[in-house]
């Protein structure tokens, strides 16, 4: 898997992202939490991933999106070592749930986390 995050590997289809906040399950690691759903798609993609923050708790767009951009960039880093070997397709939600701002190194670990408890969880899951 490479360290990308291109355009086939966002999420963006709004039925989808309703499912996912209906039906699909989530893994915390305070101040981000992961809602996931195992799911096919058209394009065999394994992953489609979209982030978000709080509009309540970041009113300045800047700082949303600049928590977004760390969010991503802490996605696309770890991906590759934490997913090459996942065999079903997932959409994930990557959300920020903290009330005040971060910085790379906190967003990282927490993303390292975040995918450790989540690939304990559809392990457990599977059997």
């Amino acid at each position: 898997m490479k360290a990308t995050y291109s355009k086939k590997e966002k999420l963006k289809s709004q039925k989808l992202i309703e499912q996912l906040f209906s039906e699909g399950k989530s893994v915390s690691a305070y101040p981000l939490r992961m809602v996931y759903l195992k799911t096919t798609f058209n394009d065999n993609t394994k992953l489609k991933t979209g982030v978000s923050v709080s509009k309540r708790n970041f009113k300045k767009a800047v700082d949303r999106n600049r928590i977004k951009r760390l969010l991503r960039e802490a996605y696309r880093l770890n991906k590759a070592s934490y997913f090459n070997n996942i065999t079903t397709s997932y959409a994930l939600m990557i959300l920020y749930i903290g009330k005040d701002g971060t910085d790379f190194e906190t967003v990282d670990k927490k993303t390292k986390q975040l995918f450790k408890s989540f690939l304990e969880k559809i392990s457990r899951d599977l059997n």
